[in-house]
């Protein structure tokens, strides 16, 4: 059941890419907000993974390891959250 699942949700997120690929089209976002948008997306697409491989860790070490990458993911996300450009962010 669980590889079912997975399956349903590469193939949500292979729709999403799609749709997204076609909003850029249509509103006419210029390559580097696109980007920007995706880098964001890629984000918080590793936070889900990560939480879920959290949940599911028995190893103590590696839920340090864990916990310290979702540390890193939530600052990189908060800097993303402050600005609504990628021309207003610094790098």
């Amino acid at each position: 059941m669980a590889k079912g699942w997975a399956s349903k949700s590469v193939e949500s997120q292979i729709e999403s890419a799609e749709e997204a690929k076609q909003t850029a089209k249509i509103e006419g976002i210029d390559l580097e907000q696109a980007a920007w948008m995706r880098e964001k997306e890629n984000l918080l697409l590793s936070r889900v993974r990560v939480l879920h491989e959290l949940e599911t860790a028995r190893n103590p070490r590696y839920q340090l390891i864990l916990r310290k990458g979702l540390a890193d993911l939530e600052t990189k996300i908060a800097q993303f959250g402050q600005s609504d450009s990628p021309r207003a962010r610094s790098s």
